[in-house]
């Protein structure tokens, strides 16, 4: 078994090829943005061949929806459906082989699983999936420039405190209609949306 340094510190980038060099320097932006932090952890799940993280576990200990209490009613008109809140989240970040080419770009997808292939709660937000096969994917809406992996992990942390949404049928599209049709319709009228504030 492999052994490797525990510490992005412990790496020279002066010694990496230009892939391995942005790996490193993700690791360390994400590393310094969560180290004052108490809502957000980063756990390496997975490494290259030099040993740099190619898959992230982020555990967010945030305050959010998790659902709402008449699933099988949800958007059915005159049934108030109710937000249901949790306060732990998994979200997994994958970072393909040929990351970051703008063909490859990082996948961000909260799990819906357990190891044991129990059911977890995962956040109920218009630009996260809540149904279906692609269950948990986010949607970023980031614009085109480069954002780092720290400043995605920030930004979809302000979703689960409803800081940020994009929940009308317009462009950049929700990821989840479903859910952003709850939000227009029930979430923002009853103030159910504002728990944060």
């Amino acid at each position: 078994m492999r052994t490797y340094p525990m510490n992005w510190q412990d790496f020279s980038s002066q010694h990496l090829n230009g892939r391995n060099r942005r790996l490193l320097h993700e690791w360390s932006q994400l590393d310094r943005a969560l180290e004052q932090r108490d809502t957000i952890e980063y756990q390496i799940m997975r490494r290259n061949e030099q040993g740099l993280p190619t898959m992230y576990l982020i555990t967010y200990h945030i305050h959010s929806i998790c659902g709402v209490e008449q699933l099988e009613r949800l958007n059915e008109p005159g049934i108030a459906n109710k937000p249901i809140f949790a306060s732990t989240f998994l979200m997994r970040i994958y970072l393909p082989e040929n990351y970051p080419c703008v063909d490859a770009p990082a996948e961000f997808y909260f799990l819906t699983y357990d190891k044991e292939g129990q059911t977890i709660p995962h956040p109920w937000h218009p630009n996260i999936r809540y149904f279906g096969n692609f269950a948990g994917r986010v949607c970023l809406n980031n614009p085109d420039t480069y954002s780092c992996l720290a400043w995605c992990v920030e930004r979809i942390g302000h979703y689960l405190t409803y800081d940020r949404y994009h929940a009308i049928l317009e462009p950049p599209y929700p990821e989840d209609l479903k859910v952003a049709e709850w939000v227009v319709k029930q979430g923002e009228p009853q103030g159910w949306i504002y728990f944060n504030q």
